[in-house]
């Protein structure tokens, strides 16, 4: 049975899609068939996270409103056999996606692939609202200042609402040396904030910010740490 991950954000800049990205690619690794949904309308990115936006000819949007069938709009990366990919729209169509759009584009992708990576738009937004019922798993990923806790708060209530009972946390861009002389939140303190269960927490590296650029996962390196991280927080997930 396919499992629906939402992959959210209170604020932008969070590092949301290259989560999503990295989280894919990772529970593919284990022989799972992966998807990755671009949910962000107007914001395009994760295509080019992965180096394939030279590939992209339909969008989800696209798939949602039957302007070409769900097979057109799906990207198959080459670096990550059993990972597939749908982009985002470049316009954001605000309110124009309906839950029976989504209801039928999410069953036949169920049909073809394990797990569903939602790389869902900063916030709570109409686009959120219309693949809630869909949602299996809830991932918020926040930064450790409380702004981005805050926000990121908020959207795990408003997941709670919609009673997504698989609701986590993950702390990135986490620096160990500031939290020691506490100059970012402390994740003891970040805990007793979320109402969700911590996933995990990702450290800052330019390793990750130079992958994003040149379109190559960072999972892609399997002796890197973070891609050790990103496995273990992959099989909590499939074992969760």
């Amino acid at each position: 049975m396919s499992n629906v991950i939402l992959v959210a954000s209170g604020k932008g800049g969070t590092g949301k899609t290259m989560f999503s990205v990295n989280l894919g690619c990772a529970i593919s690794s284990f022989g799972n068939k992966v998807v990755i949904v671009d949910m962000d309308m107007g914001m395009r990115n994760l295509d080019m996270y992965l180096g394939l936006e030279g590939q992209v000819v339909y969008d989800t949007y696209d798939a949602l409103k039957g302007i070409c069938n769900t097979k057109q709009a799906l990207i198959k990366d080459d670096k990550f056999k059993n990972v597939s990919i749908m982009a985002a729209s470049p316009v954001n169509e605000e309110g124009s996606i309906l839950e029976e759009d989504v209801e039928k584009l999410f069953e036949e992708l169920k049909s073809k692939f394990d797990y569903i990576v939602i790389d869902g738009p900063p916030g709570i937004g109409d686009n959120i609202e219309a693949v809630a019922s869909h949602i299996d798993t809830g991932i918020v990923v926040l930064t450790p200042d409380y702004a981005a806790i805050r926000d990121a708060d908020s959207v795990d209530s408003f997941l709670l609402r919609k009673r997504i009972k698989n609701r986590y946390y993950v702390v990135n861009k986490a620096v160990l040396t500031l939290e020691k002389r506490g100059l970012e939140v402390k994740l003891d303190e970040i805990d007793s904030i979320m109402k969700s269960n911590p996933l995990g927490a990702i450290a800052y590296d330019e390793n990750i910010h130079i992958s994003t650029n040149i379109g190559v996962p960072i999972v892609s390196k399997p002796d890197a740490y973070i891609t050790k991280n990103f496995l273990k927080i992959a099989k909590r997930i499939i074992e969760s």
